[in-house]
């Protein structure tokens, strides 16, 4: 079992920074792919970044692209996602999850959801206009 928690979370205005961080702990002796998903106010969850296990290749949402940006600290073991100019359409609850250490991490898998084992319980992130 690998437990993760998100923090960072928090209000802010539209071209603001936040930072979040997930923590693992349990079994992290092995070192997984890991993302982050945001799921909006009446939307769906969806795939906002990834990072390798290695932390050699990173993935992101076109929508994020040049704003966020996912890193790890294997001393730590967390991930963080580093959010810049932030816009209202940002505002979600963000989760941050383990991807199946079996599976390659592609763009064709890293979007589904169920090919992830264990998910945070999401911090809120408020962006006002």
């Amino acid at each position: 079992q690998v437990q993760l928690v998100e923090s960072g979370g928090g209000m802010v205005q539209a071209g603001d920074s936040l930072r979040l961080s997930c923590a693992a702990s349990g079994r992290t002796g092995t070192v997984y792919a890991m993302s982050w998903f945001r799921q909006a106010p009446g939307k769906e969850r969806e795939f906002v970044a990834a990072i390798s296990w290695n932390g050699d290749t990173t993935y992101y949402q076109d929508s994020v692209k040049g704003r966020f940006t996912i890193s790890r600290e294997y001393a730590k073991n967390t991930v963080y996602l580093q959010m810049d100019r932030l816009k209202s359409e940002d505002t979600a609850v963000y989760y941050c999850a383990v991807f199946n250490p079996g599976l390659p991490l592609d763009t064709g898998l890293m979007t589904k959801q169920h090919e992830y084992h264990y998910w945070g319980q999401g911090t809120q992130v408020t962006v006002s206009s």
